[in-house]
């Protein structure tokens, strides 16, 4: 059988590109390789699923740092409300949280799915466990496709695949070495949203230590700020992680980068001197270890003292003006040296992929390959975290959906 469309990943992406052709009147054919759809859907927002995040196009654009000026018309035309009210109309109503993140009210990221798939089964979309091997073209472009079950006659192919993060759940990069084939050029891929490695004992003695209400910058080997950040960190057995920093790796460029956490943002070094004048006569007769309970976490205690070279037995009483200085300032910048990124295995969303400049920014269709689309993360454009990158997921296969 001729398929009008064929699309290859059943991911967010290649779900609503299907849906968005097949509500066109185009017979459509969705190819995945697992067993299931969505299984990286499922592990999204910790299994929650952060939609979208309930701003308009210009602030979706300005959250996307690499490539954003490429989505303009993609945004523009299908914005956050829309895939909200998708959602609502097929019977999973939204709720929006701090941050203006967008969530399913039943907190279930498998609710979205089954409502893309019960969109799917609505509309005829035909669902084969298959992996594409080749997309076959001839002088009018894409005519058919190569997979490990035979081939299929198809009008066009909307490549929706992914990148490499998370291989588990079928993202190894099928797509590029089909559209690298075609001529396309791949942007090489890498890990972005991904948590850091840091030098040094400290990250590791306080692992499993969250932080809320932090101020964070990243600056490079010259001290320039490339990021900064409000929310939440991570301490981890390898260095840092959280919504603040997964958000700065996407600006980590070259060696000595450092991070720099302000752990009282609230408060001015004064006040937060004051403060900290407050605890230790408060607690004058303690150690020092047990003098700064009020003031920090109790796994970050042993480390604030030992940077500052204070004995955690020496009484609270007896710390110098000078010292408490060296304690407000550390305080308010404590630093990390970072080594480097996780693999990209780890990383929650890939930079890098099909060249923005080799696809049709209103249509996402190559400027190489007639009939073929593309939508999603194999898309050389990415996000920072709040639903910033499904949102690229959703707007990228209406485009394509609407187009083929």
């Amino acid at each position: 059988m001729r398929y009008d469309v064929t699309v290859i990943g059943g991911g967010p992406s290649g779900m609503f590109a299907a849906i968005t052709a097949a509500k066109q009147g185009r017979s459509v054919l969705l190819l995945e390789r697992n067993d299931r759809l969505g299984k990286k859907l499922l592990i999204t927002g910790k299994g929650r699923c952060n939609v979208t995040n309930d701003c308009d196009s210009a602030e979706i654009l300005q959250n996307i740092p690499r490539n954003g000026r490429f989505l303009y018309s993609a945004m523009t035309e299908f914005p956050p409300k829309r895939i909200m009210e998708f959602f609502e109309s097929a019977g999973c109503p939204m709720k929006t949280e701090r941050g203006n993140r967008v969530f399913p009210v039943t907190d279930r990221a498998q609710s979205i799915l089954e409502a893309l798939q019960k969109e799917m089964r609505r509309l005829n979309v035909t669902v084969r466990t298959a992996r594409a091997k080749k997309i076959l073209t001839n002088e009018q472009g894409v005519c058919g496709l190569e997979t490990d079950r035979g081939n299929y006659e198809t009008g066009s192919v909307i490549l929706a695949t992914g990148g490499v993060s998370y291989p588990t759940t079928g993202s190894t990069g099928d797509g590029y070495a089909m559209t690298k084939a075609l001529g396309h050029t791949i942007i090489e891929p890498q890990g972005s949203l991904v948590p850091l490695e840091t030098a040094g004992s400290d990250c590791p003695d306080m692992q499993g230590l969250a932080l809320r209400n932090v101020a964070v910058k990243l600056l490079n080997a010259k001290g320039k700020v490339l990021y900064k950040d409000f929310g939440e960190l991570l301490f981890t057995h390898f260095g840092v992680s959280g919504p603040t920093v997964l958000s700065a790796s996407c600006h980590l460029k070259g060696e000595g980068c450092k991070l720099v956490i302000d752990l009282k943002p609230a408060l001015e070094e004064n006040k937060l001197n004051d403060r900290i004048l407050r605890d230790l006569e408060m607690y004058q007769n303690r150690a020092m270890e047990n003098a700064l309970t009020d003031l920090l976490p109790r796994s970050m205690i042993p480390v604030v003292l030992r940077r500052l070279q204070i004995d955690p037995q020496m009484q609270a009483n007896s710390l110098t003006k000078q010292k408490r200085r060296a304690l407000v300032e550390l305080l308010k910048a404590f630093s990390v040296e970072i080594t480097g990124k996780r693999p990209v295995a780890e990383a929650i969303i890939t930079s890098g992929g099909i060249k923005t400049s080799e696809i049709d920014p209103k249509t996402m269709e190559s400027k190489l390959v007639p009939g073929l689309y593309f939508a999603g993360e194999i898309i050389d454009c990415d996000a920072y975290t709040g639903g910033f990158n499904l949102q690229i997921a959703w707007a990228t296969a209406y485009a394509a959906g609407m187009s083929v």
